[in-house]
């Protein structure tokens, strides 16, 4: 951490005064932004898309769980993967507490990967999540969102991601996506954000935001990879492994990183 200069308390009070014009401005401006998202045009979903949970096959209306709001996470778990990616399970390990309060705001939450049902229940009861999480291997749900791609996509250097052409090698890439459904039971695509577009739900980011190193991350596009693990792998924490090997986790987010 480079030095700061040291100044009066008065300097600092005028010093802050100042910044805290410029925040007022960024809660105005995403106060803004978030109502213009409200007032995206809807896409209707008729593809009867089925996904594997804990209750066995399940549709996309049943993933909402009585409420009319469905917020996706978009988790990368590959079929042949036993470990989540440490970016999504880091974003993961807000859910919890979050989803107390939102099951209470007529929002529902579902974690989707296409790994098999038992590799992501493992992995789930892994890290001690409660949220639901289902399968969506052996539907076109993931590439229908622009998140997991074919060999053949692979194949020709770039995919369609975070709403361009994006060069990556990866078979899955992060991201969320959010659905209503109304009265009668029809669901609609509102939005999906992909890449550092769901930083906004990592609220260990907030906080480290507040202090003086930051997030401290380094690299082409400050990967979280540089400090952040899965929470069992930290040094002194029981149970830790790492399934994927640390080259695999730089690779899954120098490449879901832009954007």
């Amino acid at each position: 951490m480079q030095m700061h200069d040291t100044v009066s308390r008065e300097h600092w009070i005028a010093a802050r005064q100042a910044l805290l014009a410029q925040e007022k401005e960024l809660t105005r401006a995403r106060d803004r932004l978030s109502a213009q998202r409200r007032a995206l045009p809807w896409v209707r979903i008729d593809k009867p898309y089925a996904f594997d949970g804990p209750n066995g096959r399940e549709t996309l209306a049943d993933l909402f769980g009585g409420h009319s709001q469905l917020i996706v996470q978009h988790f990368m778990l590959a079929p042949d993967e036993t470990a989540g990616c440490p970016g999504c399970s880091f974003c993961a390990d807000h859910v919890d507490g979050a989803f107390r309060h939102l099951a209470h705001h007529d929002v529902g939450f579902v974690a989707v990967s296409r790994a098999p049902l038992e590799i992501i229940e493992a992995y789930r009861r892994r890290m001690g999540w409660d949220f639901k999480w289902v399968s969506s291997g052996g539907s076109d749900f993931n590439y229908d969102f622009q998140v997991s791609f074919t060999k053949d996509d692979l194949a020709k250097g770039k995919v369609f991601y975070n709403y361009a052409m994006t060069e990556s090698s990866m078979q899955d890439l992060p991201g969320h996506s959010v659905f209503f459904k109304d009265p009668d039971g029809s669901i609609f695509h509102t939005y999906s954000s992909y890449g550092r577009g769901t930083e906004d739900v990592i609220g260990a980011y907030m906080y480290l935001d507040l202090t003086p190193n930051g997030r401290n991350e380094n690299g082409p596009y400050h990967s979280m990879m540089d400090w952040m693990k899965r929470h069992d792998e930290y040094e002194g924490a029981s149970g830790g492994h790492d399934c994927c090997g640390p080259e695999a986790g730089e690779a899954q987010h120098r490449t879901a990183a832009p954007g």
